[in-house]
């Protein structure tokens, strides 16, 4: 590891398509980055692909590289616990069950989770959608508590519950006290929402911040600098709200990975990111 870079993690989203969790555990510790979120994907890292001696493996890998695994990232695009059919809202917490048992396996801090999508043409009533985002939880939470991973809902703009408030709101409405919430600057960007106000509306249940750029017109999570999201005074608010965990690139690349993540960390480092006490 050569240790030049501030304390970051990398989530493996840009190399899903190209190499496994373990090519990318040992890169991105060659590379210096203090931890990782590994995504779920066939052929990178999939629950039915990853035996127990594959699932010790890639642990030992982690430990003995120093990269700490923060969390695992389900496929929420292609999953919806908010489904209209019973099948599918099904299949989705089965996948989801499956995952939080290979982030326990794997030593990991929290697994993603969507809220779910409502249809954009038809959409279901509200409180129906909310009803199958409670019983989501209701039935991943006490497999999240047996092996030891929390459940961290993200601010998805394709999620029918893609804004601070509204997850706030739900959560506490839950009253599960064990549930985070990652909150992703570039998602809520897009959506119009000021990720300085956002930050502060989540601070009792916020776990992990994502980094990426877009614009309010495309939705991208590409590096920093492609966009227009403003980052500068987010450290301050993270400072403010007494948060303390690395950031987190979700950097989305068509090119060179490596270097436009690398890139991204010295921006953001610039802006005074990483600049606060890490845990």
């Amino acid at each position: 590891m050569n240790g030049t870079l501030p304390p970051f993690g990398v989530n493996t989203y840009s190399y899903s398509q190209r190499s496994t969790a373990e090519d990318c555990v040992r890169s991105l510790a060659d590379q210096g980055y203090a931890s990782v979120e590994l995504m779920m994907y066939p052929g990178h890292l999939w629950p039915a692909e990853a035996d127990a001696e594959r699932r010790r493996s890639l642990r030992r890998l982690c430990e003995a590289s120093g990269l700490r695994l923060i969390t695992i990232n389900s496929p929420n695009i292609d999953l919806n616990a908010a489904a209209a059919c019973r099948e599918m809202r099904e299949h989705t917490l089965g996948l989801n069950a499956a995952f939080l048992r290979l982030a326990g396996e794997l030593g990991a801090a929290g697994l993603i989770l969507g809220p779910g999508k409502a249809n954009p043409l038809f959409p279901a009533p509200r409180e129906q959608l909310l009803s199958y985002f409670h019983e989501a939880l209701d039935r991943l939470s006490p497999i999240a508590r047996e092996v030891g991973v929390s459940i961290f809902v993200e601010n998805m703009p394709f999620c029918f519950l893609p804004d601070a408030q509204g997850i706030m709101r739900e959560l506490d409405r839950h009253g599960d006290p064990e549930i985070g919430v990652v909150y992703d600057v570039a998602n809520a960007h897009f959506i119009g929402e000021d990720p300085r106000a956002g930050l502060r509306i989540v601070r009792e249940r916020l776990k992990l911040v994502h980094y990426s750029d877009t614009t309010r017109s495309v939705y991208r999570h590409d590096p920093v600098g492609a966009g227009d999201t403003p980052f500068a005074g987010i450290p301050e608010v993270l400072a403010e709200v007494g948060f303390r965990e690395m950031p987190m690139l979700e950097v989305i690349s068509q090119g060179d990975a490596d270097a436009e993540i690398r890139d991204s960390v010295a921006r953001l480092a610039a802006l005074g990111f990483a600049s606060y006490p890490i845990l």
